[in-house]
């Protein structure tokens, strides 16, 4: 009978034991993020989409500022050319003012430019080389003035457009003797005199 009770009296100590025992501690749930957590997170996605707004806007000037420079550039390249092909002489055989085929072309291409911008005004500048008197070449090289304006008046080129002077044998670009600097110095020069400031191209 003692040893029931002692047996009843261990179980209830192991089952009272039992009772009081702590429960295992539960994981702790996630904090909600906080209205300043928030506000943060916010904060930096509003900075990170105005950078790359900034990015794109800046890229797109650079790219439109490239695209102008390029545009600037091959304007002048193609108005240097046109002034180019202005002053290109023409060049006259031994005593003659005829001008060649070649010299027409050439001349084609200049009416073509004058006739585009008609405030410019070209002085055509006859030449001759030193043989002969310097009244004779004096009056050759008004005669290869003259028949260079001609030409371009008959291709559409204003006459207010152009002016002619003789310069003779006085003004060569070559002085050595012999055909080869000769024929450099029978020529019609041009120079513009008004209107240059800005070519129209054809």
């Amino acid at each position: 009978m003692k040893l029931t009770r002692w047996m009843l009296a261990c179980v209830g100590v192991i089952a009272l034991g039992a009772c009081h025992r702590s429960p295992p501690a539960a994981a702790p749930e996630p904090s909600a993020p906080t209205a300043s957590n928030a506000d943060s997170l916010r904060a930096d996605s509003i900075a990170r989409a105005a950078a790359a707004a900034a990015r794109d806007s800046a890229a797109r000037a650079a790219a439109r500022e490239d695209s102008i420079r390029r545009a600037n550039a091959a304007a002048q390249a193609a108005e240097e050319e046109v002034r180019s092909m202005l002053s290109a002489a023409v060049h006259f055989e031994l005593d003659q003012s005829d001008l060649s085929a070649e010299n027409r072309a050439l001349l084609d291409r200049k009416a073509t430019i004058l006739a585009k911008n008609r405030g410019l005004r070209i002085r055509v500048e006859g030449n001759a080389d030193d043989r002969g008197s310097d009244e004779y070449n004096l009056a050759l090289g008004m005669r290869r003035a003259a028949e260079t304006k001609r030409y371009l008046v008959q291709k559409g080129v204003s006459d207010a457009q152009l002016e002619t002077i003789s310069n003779g044998e006085e003004r060569p670009v070559c002085q050595e003797e012999g055909e080869g600097c000769w024929s450099r110095n029978r020529r019609a020069e041009f120079t513009i005199t008004a209107g240059g400031d800005r070519l129209a191209l054809p």
